[in-house]
């Protein structure tokens, strides 16, 4: 056990220098993330179930719920399935923010040889699989507003299936893995923000704004009160929800506002307190056992029983199943491959051509992201129906095929220590 330890420390040393407060926070989002995989595949199956079987009914009426929310002059009323699209998916979106800015500041993006393989692979697996749902929607200009959902990477679906794989898998996989994942969420971000959005409203824009302002003054006055910024992040959601933005973006912003440790002070950042930190350990366990999972029984329950041999090879799936199952894996390898050659980088510690290729296959598991893009995309219900299909047929593909490529060729490293 002594060696079996000494090698996985050696492992984590020669992978790109992190602090302990880095390898602290890492070791905790790997294990929510993980077991949170778990559950989300729990509660996609179990959507599947109940769509497909006599609870069919009561299924379709938990989605369609009415509730209504009155504060003063403030009047919203969507059904359970919006309010968990727009409301608890924002506090998803605020978490995805809340580790993109610690990762930037003290994480793994914190230096630049940290940033270009992860940075160019996760470019390379938006690019690749778009091209790929391109080619074959090009035609259909109603399909192709779908062009980014084949883009994403479900960071807790894949490290899900990574712990089934227990102690073959090196460090340095998890860490490249999450760290494309994040650099995924971000061009994700961007892509819902530029491509997503209709209908905008100046007035509600320009509140948002002033809430946004407001939040910048706090945290520049150094106050590291999570109230005041949470406040303000809740008038931020309802504005981005009136401005026409999807109001998601509003858990984006409010997380980039969020106070992380202060570089120019004399205090070590190991011991300084973090909000941002705080609020992050807060919600993540709520994040990954309650919301997702939530979102995901939600929106992955596909009635199977209509769909025919011919809906399952139409463009649209077509397009999202080899976007994901293979644009992910060409563009992510493909990437590091020419990196490597060209001497700018080279594959992590522990990993060669093969684990890399296992490595691109998990990243084709697209799944909440997806789902999430695909719902954006299409209001035809036929056409998300296609796209679900799509979704699920590339992430079940993905899973399996990269759990079995992984399975083979790395080795059982407690054998080996």
């Amino acid at each position: 056990m002594a060696r079996v330890y000494n090698a996985r420390m050696s492992e984590i040393t020669h992978t790109p220098r992190l602090t302990r407060r880095a390898l602290r926070a890492l070791s905790e989002f790997f294990r929510l993330e993980a077991a949170g995989g778990i559950v989300l595949i729990a509660a996609a199956v179990l959507a599947l179930i109940a769509a497909n079987s006599p609870l069919q009914a009561a299924y379709e009426a938990f989605r369609e719920i009415p509730l209504q929310v009155r504060f003063g002059a403030l009047d919203i009323s969507k059904p359970l399935l919006l309010w968990i699209n727009d409301g608890l998916m924002a506090i998803f979106f605020l978490v995805v923010a809340l580790e993109i800015k610690r990762e930037a500041l003290s994480g793994q993006l914190a230096e630049r040889s940290q940033l270009i393989l992860p940075m160019l692979c996760a470019a390379a697996g938006v690019i690749v699989p778009a091209l790929f749902f391109y080619a074959l929607n090009r035609g259909d200009g109603a399909s192709m507003r779908g062009w980014a959902v084949p883009t994403a990477t479900d960071i807790a679906f894949a490290l899900g299936v990574l712990a089934l794989l227990g102690s073959r898998v090196p460090v340095a996989m998890k860490l490249l893995l999450s760290t494309i994942a994040v650099v995924d969420d971000l061009m994700a971000i961007l892509i819902i923000a530029f491509f997503y959005s209709h209908g905008l409203s100046v007035t509600a824009l320009i509140w948002a704004a002033v809430a946004l302002a407001a939040m910048w003054v706090l945290n520049r006055r150094g106050v590291k009160s999570l109230g005041p910024y949470l406040a303000l992040g809740l008038v931020l959601w309802v504005c981005v929800l009136k401005s026409g933005v999807h109001a998601t973006l509003a858990g984006v912003a409010t997380g980039l506002m969020i106070p992380h440790v202060d570089k120019r002070n004399n205090i070590d950042d190991e011991k300084e307190h973090s909000p941002l930190e705080t609020l992050e350990h807060a919600l993540h366990p709520w994040v990954a056992y309650a919301i997702l999972p939530l979102f995901a029984f939600v929106n992955a329950g596909l009635s199977l029983g209509g769909v025919k041999l011919e809906d399952a090879t139409a463009a649209l799936p077509m397009g999202i199943v080899l976007g994901l199952v293979v644009g992910k894996p060409v563009g992510i390898v493909g990437a590091a491959m020419l990196m490597r050659a060209l001497g700018w980088a080279r594959f992590p510690n522990g990993m060669d051509l093969r684990a890399m290729v296992g490595l691109g296959l998990m990243c084709g598991i697209g799944f909440t992201m997806s789902l999430f893009i695909a719902s954006l995309a299409y209001q035809d219900p036929l056409l998300y129906e296609e796209a679900v299909l799509g979704i699920l047929g590339a992430s079940l593909l993905s899973a399996v095929i990269g759990f079995v490529w992984l399975r083979a060729v790395l080795p059982v490293r407690g054998a080996q220590d």
